[in-house]
């Protein structure tokens, strides 16, 4: 039975529309991504969801659904028309990449680089558009270094193995939305980086996510880099002035619903009472801190501005408690469940806009 006939959940059963396929890599083999992969695929709500191909090694997935007490079949497959779609199985590309004595919570350059390749699959059935979008569990940056993949994590790698010139880092939970001008480099590096034309791309590579995830006309409010916003000078080097206003007025002039810059204590307040559908945050912790404070357990990664449709859990590989069975899987339910409607969006729009091309 092949991929495009197996029918998945209740809406496939009824004679609906496939749900989406979605290709999940299984991170760092030595953490926490084995776990939380196995625990959020044997969730019937995830079932329902989506069609999931996992790209990782079937065995590390076996130890893992041991360890966390679950019964679930999990079938090697060797390509996307070898799944069997069906709740109770976990269909795996099985590399087989990870020796059998890996240990749980220690760093490898062989877990670094089978998360790699895990990533470099799922990308290639991405762009080959055998699968819809990409989920991914959490891999290990020194582990990634290590193997001699020079990536500051998943973001920079899918932006290279998808030849994508710039992309951002949008942190995605129930209350609040933040996109990231710069990440994942250090403090000085970053506002020597932000300059008003990657603060506009930024913003309107926010503005097209949250438009694909049903929200027509987003309030967006800006972060500045200073504390009170600069306080007309006093502090800083008048970087508000030049490095966000000027692209705060471009978008204001096409349309965009754009405030700022904000004092970022201010805009976290605002936009955790429902001033704002998105926050612009100007670097990594400007932006994470506020997110992981208010539940990491439901917080998702999303990279956007690939050609790709790719979500991750928002927390690291966990060595302290990987193998022991005690992790949480809800963020990779989430990540899951907005893969999956992402992609939905994207193939309704897709539809949409071949009708029209036809009816001209």
């Amino acid at each position: 039975m092949t991929a495009t006939t197996e029918l998945t959940g209740d809406r496939s059963r009824q004679g609906g529309p496939l749900a989406p396929l979605i290709a999940v890599t299984m991170g760092d083999a030595a953490g926490v991504g084995p776990e939380v992969v196995v625990g959020a695929l044997a969730e019937p709500e995830v079932s329902r969801l989506c069609r999931a191909l996992v790209v990782g090694d079937a065995a590390r997935l076996v130890e893992a659904a041991r360890i966390l007490g679950i019964q679930i079949d999990i079938v090697a497959v060797s390509d996307v028309d070898d799944c069997i779609f069906e709740h109770g199985r976990i269909n795996v590309l099985d590399l087989g990449l990870i020796p059998e004595d890996l240990a749980w919570g220690e760093l490898s350059p062989v877990a670094g680089d089978a998360a790699y390749q895990y990533v470099r699959v799922a990308a290639e059935l991405a762009t080959d558009r055998l699968v819809q979008g990409i989920c991914t569990a959490p891999l290990n940056k020194e582990a990634l270094q290590l193997a001699g993949h020079n990536f500051p994590g998943h973001t920079e790698l899918l932006a290279y193995l998808t030849g994508t010139p710039e992309v951002s880092m949008m942190l995605s939970s129930e209350n609040l939305k933040v996109i990231h001008v710069t990440t994942h480099i250090g403090l000085v590096d970053a506002v020597a980086r932000i300059e008003p034309g990657l603060v506009e791309r930024t913003v309107r590579r926010g503005h097209e996510a949250l438009r694909l995830a049903g929200i027509p006309r987003p309030r967006i409010g800006v972060c500045a880099i200073n504390p009170h916003a600069g306080e007309n000078g006093l502090f800083g080097q008048g970087e508000e002035a030049d490095k966000i206003v000027p692209a705060i007025d471009l978008l204001r002039a096409s349309g965009l619903d754009v405030s700022g810059p904000l004092p970022a204590d201010t805009a976290f307040f605002l936009a955790g009472r429902g001033d704002y559908d998105l926050l612009v945050a100007m670097y990594h912790d400007q932006g994470h801190g506020p997110v992981k404070l208010l539940g990491i357990e439901d917080g998702v990664n999303i990279t956007v501005g690939l050609p790709v449709i790719r979500t991750s859990v928002d927390h690291g590989t966990a060595f302290d408690i990987a193998g022991t069975g005690t992790v949480k899987v809800g963020s990779m339910i989430e990540a899951m469940r907005q893969a999956a409607a992402l992609a939905s969006t994207a193939a309704d729009a897709e539809v949409e806009r071949v009708s029209h091309v036809d009816d001209k």
